[in-house]
């Protein structure tokens, strides 16, 4: 009996998780549409914006491009994009190791000289980090819980004066993004400098040939800094949506186990429970024998 009460508790054990992951699915689908709407709508934007960035960039004197000034990289900020809760895959794992990576492979010497800084965007990122030593610098993980561009555009702000004033060489982000719910892209990207587009051959007219309104000095002071905040903002988009798309599908599976486990787990008992009676019968019969010798 001690075997059938343990397999008892075991699917009462597994119902309960069950209707848990069941439950965490459906919420984190209703946020995934609403993040997976947020993002589809931006990208377009973004994406003009962008491509209008660079070739802006391209076509300014080295002193007029502040934010795509190349300078030999001697200190370096790499940002880190997690979540701040877990139970979503390896949407966080995927970032911390290629982050982990990249500042051993890219930047060994700058790493040990202490020349490395690390702003993590999550709680998760910041938590591995900061346990293993590293230059964290700054954790902005209360940006993922009331994501908006108010709230981003101070910390890109911050990001973009620190390279102005030459604090950092280079800037580069990692991040997962959103391709659809069953799917994530690990992307790491420069965010300063901009780089600046390679003229095909015959076309480099068509890149950089623009006519400013009102003027040159005012585009570059007003739509460069606008234009990086918002590409910014559009790589936490992608992240939040990448992360609700990896903790649906993670839950949608754990549900699926658990319905195979419990599956297993009745069949277990139903045997266990046709051995016990078996048993009993047996023991029954050889009684009533005894009892007839």
């Amino acid at each position: 009996m001690s075997g059938l009460k343990e397999v008892r508790t075991r699917i009462a054990s597994v119902k309960s998780t069950q209707q848990i992951t069941s439950a965490m699915k459906m919420v984190s689908a209703s946020k995934l549409k609403r993040a997976q709407n947020a993002i589809i709508k931006i990208r377009p934007y973004v994406g003009k914006l962008t491509e209008i960035l660079e070739n802006l960039s391209a076509s300014l004197d080295s002193d007029e491009g502040v934010y795509s000034k190349e300078r030999k990289v001697q200190k370096a900020l790499v940002i880190v994009v997690t979540s701040n809760r877990g139970l979503c895959g390896a949407f966080n794992g995927n970032v911390i190791k290629s982050a982990v990576n990249m500042i051993h492979s890219k930047y060994p010497e700058i790493n040990k000289s202490g020349n490395l800084d690390i702003i993590c965007i999550g709680k998760k990122g910041s938590d591995f980090f900061v346990r293993r030593k590293y230059n964290v610098i700054e954790n902005n993980a209360q940006i993922l819980d009331s994501l908006s561009f108010e709230n981003v555009a101070p910390v890109a702000e911050k990001i973009m004066n620190n390279f102005t004033e030459s604090k950092y060489d280079r800037v580069e982000v990692i991040y997962n993004q959103f391709k659809n719910a069953a799917m994530q892209i690990l992307s790491t990207e420069q965010f300063l400098p901009i780089k600046k587009t390679k003229p095909i051959s015959g076309k480099a007219k068509q890149t950089s040939d623009y006519i400013f309104e009102p003027n040159k000095a005012q585009i570059i002071t007003e739509l460069i800094p606008k234009s990086l905040k918002i590409q910014f903002y559009k790589m936490l988009l992608d992240s939040v949506a990448a992360e609700h798309g990896a903790r649906m599908t993670a839950m949608h599976k754990a549900t699926d186990n658990a319905d195979n486990l419990l599956k297993e787990l009745r069949l277990s008992y139903n045997k266990a429970r046709q051995a016990s009676i078996t048993k009993e019968i047996l023991e029954i019969v050889g009684g009533a024998e005894a009892l007839k010798g």
